[in-house]
């Protein structure tokens, strides 16, 4: 059926599929890891600031004011942050799809190919299983392919509510440091 350079070379392309799957796995991870060192140390650095700023405040409404000016970055710094996340990862994603999908192509086109050669030597009144397993063959193409649509309609629909989540977490958190605003000058209107 295969001959040994067949199986051969069967075995490099998976190596090489995996290799990629691998190393785009790995670059993912990597960015998150960036994102996340590079927000803790932004954290940290803000956090100080802050206390440090409230530490010397002088009066309730000084430290009310400091208090509200941290509230408006920190919910927009959240969205911002799940946004790079998402970003990542839905790249990362179809980096995998990408190659995942090129090695099924592969695949089925060798498939394809192995039965051709094994028509060409099928004994006569063996036409019926061939058809049938060139039929397995497409219907397995056709499910690949639906498959594939419907994970494409489900990241675009996610894509698209994660947009309008973001959009509300930024109102809400420029309407909070609005009011912290707001409750900030009441406090020193009335002091």
């Amino acid at each position: 059926m295969f001959t040994p350079d067949q199986i051969l070379a069967l075995q490099r392309s998976n190596l090489e599929a995996l290799s990629s799957l691998t190393s785009t796995a790995l670059e993912g991870f990597e960015k998150l890891v960036e994102l996340n060192l590079q927000v803790v140390k932004t954290a940290l650095s803000e956090n100080l600031d802050g206390a440090k700023r409230a530490l010397s405040a002088n009066a309730p409404q000084e430290l009310m004011e400091i208090q509200s000016s941290l509230v408006q970055p920190a919910g927009e710094k959240a969205v911002a942050y799940a946004r790079q996340v998402y970003e990542i990862t839905s790249e990362t994603q179809k980096e995998l799809a990408k190659v995942a999908k090129a090695t099924v192509t592969e695949g089925s086109q060798k498939l394809r190919e192995t039965v051709d050669d094994l028509v060409k030597n099928a004994p006569a009144g063996s036409e019926s299983v061939v058809a049938m397993v060139k039929s397995a063959i497409a219907a397995a193409d056709n499910a690949y392919e639906s498959v594939e649509n419907a994970a494409a309609q489900a990241v675009e629909m996610a894509e698209s509510n994660l947009e309008a989540a973001a959009t509300m977490a930024t109102n809400a958190a420029q309407q909070a440091g609005a009011k912290a605003s707001i409750a900030s000058r009441k406090a020193s209107a009335a002091a």
